[in-house]
């Protein structure tokens, strides 16, 4: 059975409620998951570039976790999809175009409510809107870029159950992807 890689990005994993308790949920399923925390892999943010090429070489989909910090991902990630997504690898006249094909996905924890992000809400654009360099950079390498899924309101102390609830419907969609 071919894995899904998740790609984990969180500065402060411990302390995360959602991403960790996503965490648990993926570990239940070993033969399906490889987590890859890249801020435990690389403690110090250098980044190994051929290892991490060669792991995305290696899936046909791939789930980018982690908080949206300031409308954006952690900086960390950001530095991964620029050291690791290099031309002639991932794009390029000469490129092997590696990524093509290949499932993307993010799953991104939001502390802000999902009715601030519309046109009427607070911040007047969607998550989807917000993402929407993400889903260009993997168009861009001929990814096939998929919906996102995410957890909104995190700041507003949600319930047990619909963490729970929201951990088994991720494996779903990751399944479905």
């Amino acid at each position: 059975m071919e894995k899904t890689l998740i790609i984990v990005t969180h500065p402060k994993l411990g302390s995360s409620k959602i991403n960790k308790r996503w965490i648990q949920e993926l570990q239940k399923y070993p033969d399906k998951y490889i987590i890859h925390d890249l801020h435990s892999t690389y403690p110090t943010l250098e980044i190994d570039v051929i290892k991490e090429q060669l792991l995305l070489e290696s899936v046909n989909k791939i789930v980018l976790q982690f908080p949206f910090y300031w409308f954006n991902c952690p900086p960390f990630l950001k530095k991964w999809i620029d050291d690791v997504l290099t031309h002639g690898w991932a794009f390029g006249k000469n490129s092997g175009y590696k990524l093509a094909g290949k499932k993307f996905a993010l799953a991104v924890t939001a502390g802000i409510k999902e009715d601030d992000y519309r046109a009427s809400g607070q911040y007047e654009y969607t998550l989807e809107e917000l993402t929407r360099p993400f889903e260009t950079t993997f168009k861009y390498v001929n990814a096939d870029y998929r919906p996102l899924y995410a957890f909104y309101g995190e700041e507003h102390n949600p319930t047990q159950e619909d963490i729970e609830a929201n951990a088994k419907n991720y494996i779903n969609f990751i399944e479905n992807l």
